[in-house]
């Protein structure tokens, strides 16, 4: 009489073995995604108040040429290369705030809901119109 021997070759993985992998992949993820929607926000926070540096340097130059200050903020679309520079806080063009007070004039990045909770820089100029 024969024997028959039957091997055990299964290949793959256990349950407890896909289970572990998937609790590790859950835990690194946990751990990670805070940091990294951190530094999207700071990131965003950073281009919001770098578009408004530039922005307030385009309205004190148009307020030495003319004399005073414009807040129309479409009026700057020319000197700022075309196009008023996307907020991405906002997520628009028209996330900008020009502030007029007679001889100074700020200007702030909206803070908006994607960027979290922040305070924006504002840009104070000023001009004797001399």
């Amino acid at each position: 009489m024969k024997t028959i021997q039957y091997r055990n070759n299964k290949k793959g993985f256990t349950l407890i073995e896909l289970l572990v992998v998937v609790l590790i992949l859950g835990i690194l993820t946990a751990i990670a995604l805070p940091s990294y929607l951190s530094s999207v926000n700071a990131s965003r926070q950073g281009a919001a108040n770098t578009n408004a540096r530039a922005l307030a340097t385009s309205v004190q130059a148009k307020a030495i040429t003319t004399g005073s200050y414009d807040t129309t903020l479409a009026d700057y679309a020319t000197d700022m290369g075309g196009a008023i520079p996307l907020n991405p806080c906002t997520g628009t063009t028209t996330g900008y705030t020009i502030t007029d007070s007679g001889t100074s004039c700020s200007v702030a990045a909206s803070a908006g809901t994607n960027c979290g909770t922040w305070t924006p820089m504002t840009f104070t100029l000023g001009y004797s119109g001399e």
